[in-house]
């Protein structure tokens, strides 16, 4: 089982959107093999639901998310998973300051698959959760070619 951690600063906007909208990417191509899990850098919503912006995206999309809850990474679990995806470069360096310089190999963001140096915006402060979705889809596609292209799927 090849394992991915998508994280953000809060777990509640960018990672868990992009943990079940990766998710259901890979059930609609009846692939199988991949676990996928969100977390946060930070402890402030620790325990809370997915935002009601990401939610209402999730749900226009058929997506249930109902169990989610906000978690903060460990170093733990930058043992136990494979990749650790960060949606801008003050989470990569927030994962790195968590998991220790000896996981950062681990450690990308996750526009850097779709080719893009691109950070995806918090919706949190820009209100933009169709722009958040868009860059999401552009990354999780970028990260099944990734996977494809690695032999791993």
């Amino acid at each position: 089982m090849y394992k991915i951690l998508f994280v953000c600063h809060g777990n509640i906007c960018r990672s868990p959107m992009a943990e079940f909208i990766f998710l259901d990417m890979l059930k609609k191509r009846g692939i199988t093999g991949i676990y996928a899990e969100s977390a946060a850098t930070s402890t402030e919503e620790i325990g809370n639901p997915v935002h009601y912006g990401t939610a209402a995206v999730l749900r226009r999309l058929g997506i249930d998310y109902s169990k989610k809850r906000a978690r903060q990474m460990t170093r733990e679990d930058a043992g136990e998973f494979d990749l650790l995806i960060g949606m801008d470069g003050a989470n990569i360096r927030n994962m790195i300051r968590i998991a220790g310089e000896k996981y950062a190999p681990k450690i990308h963001r996750l526009l850097e698959f779709s080719g893009s140096a691109r950070d995806i915006a918090d919706p949190w402060y820009t209100g933009e959760f169709e722009t958040t979705y868009r860059d999401v889809c552009e990354g999780c596609e970028g990260l099944i070619r990734w996977l494809s292209d690695e032999g791993i799927i």
